[in-house]
């Protein structure tokens, strides 16, 4: 059974930097990052798939999604981070076949494994 676990969120101020990693076992297809702040539907933000990636508006030119096969660990690096960043972050995997990943956007249901969330709060 596929298994996510997000770690590194935390507090820091504006236009700081945090490294969010995700520890997954089992086979993924695609993998990214949503988050959910509050009062507000989960946002994908960050996906990768077979080395190509895919931003939100809201996070290009300050995240960077990474994936190192070796350790089994899905990185999000932020810089330059926003009070609006501040929200739970997940990590979240396609596990089985017949779900194509989507590369103008990030829709929910095309993932079916998800880690417990990580805080993060940005201060201004």
């Amino acid at each position: 059974q596929e298994r996510l676990v997000e770690s590194g969120g935390g507090s820091v101020q504006a236009g700081g930097s945090l490294r969010l990693s995700c520890a997954f076992s089992g086979n993924t297809y695609y993998m990214g990052w949503f988050r959910q702040a509050p009062g507000k539907e989960r946002e994908g933000i960050a996906s990768i798939h077979a080395r190509i990636t895919y931003y939100a508006d809201s996070v290009k030119g300050r995240f960077t999604i990474s994936l190192d096969n070796t350790k089994n660990t899905l990185y999000l690096q932020m810089n330059s981070l926003k009070p609006e960043d501040t929200g739970i972050y997940y990590c979240a995997a396609r596990t089985t076949r017949g779900g194509a990943w989507h590369s103008d956007d990030m829709p929910a249901y095309a993932y079916n494994a998800w880690g417990q969330g990580t805080q993060v709060t940005v201060s201004s």
